[in-house]
């Protein structure tokens, strides 16, 4: 007897028994797209926390150079800029000579920014450092000011994830070097 094939129609081709039909098995065809989408999920997972800290390099990067702007554009005008944290954001003031008041810096680079969400940002100044008060008391008041005699205000601004403090950034300032940017897992010396 002669195999036939589904259609009725002769078939020519054996196979010895036991033999095994070429390609794969639907329980092999799945098994495998489970495996992929496991392996995609967690690439997934992994970019996103990645682009997260790419996000807060980014944004202390920022701040750092704005922050050296500040800095040599107090020596080159003769002038005194203060870094003003605020509620979700931060802004640049330059003084006023004429009216002795801390006011918005109308330069288009120190235009005031805002800060994510997920930013946590803290500032830590020197007790003794000195101050240059305003006369307005409710205008804006510098935690840091960058002196036009080339000075900064001894600081320690901190930068880290909310909820997460393993990716840590330290922007820092004894008042007479240049500003220090300690990226984590740096060497903190005091």
């Amino acid at each position: 007897m002669r195999p036939t094939s589904v259609s009725g129609m002769l078939s020519s081709k054996r196979r010895p028994s036991g033999a095994a039909e070429g390609g794969f098995t639907l329980i092999e065809i799945l098994v495998v797209l489970i495996i992929v989408g496991l392996l995609a999920s967690l690439a997934a997972v992994n970019l996103t926390g990645n682009s997260r800290l790419r996000e807060l390099q980014q944004q202390v990067r920022d701040v750092y150079l704005l922050m050296q702007a500040a800095s040599e554009q107090a020596v080159l005008n003769n002038r005194e800029y203060g870094w003003v944290l605020e509620e979700g954001g931060y802004r640049f003031v330059a003084m006023d000579d004429e009216s002795g008041d801390w006011t918005t810096n109308e330069e288009r680079i120190f235009r005031p920014r805002t800060l994510p969400e997920w930013l946590v940002v803290t500032v830590q100044v020197a007790t003794d450092a000195p101050r240059l008060p305003s006369e307005n008391k409710d205008g804006p008041q510098p935690e840091i000011v960058f002196y036009s005699s080339g000075e900064t205000t001894p600081f320690e601004l901190t930068f880290s994830l909310r909820g997460g403090a393993n990716a840590r950034h330290l922007i820092r300032s004894d008042g007479l070097s240049p500003l220090e940017w300690l990226r984590p897992g740096a060497e903190e010396t005091p």
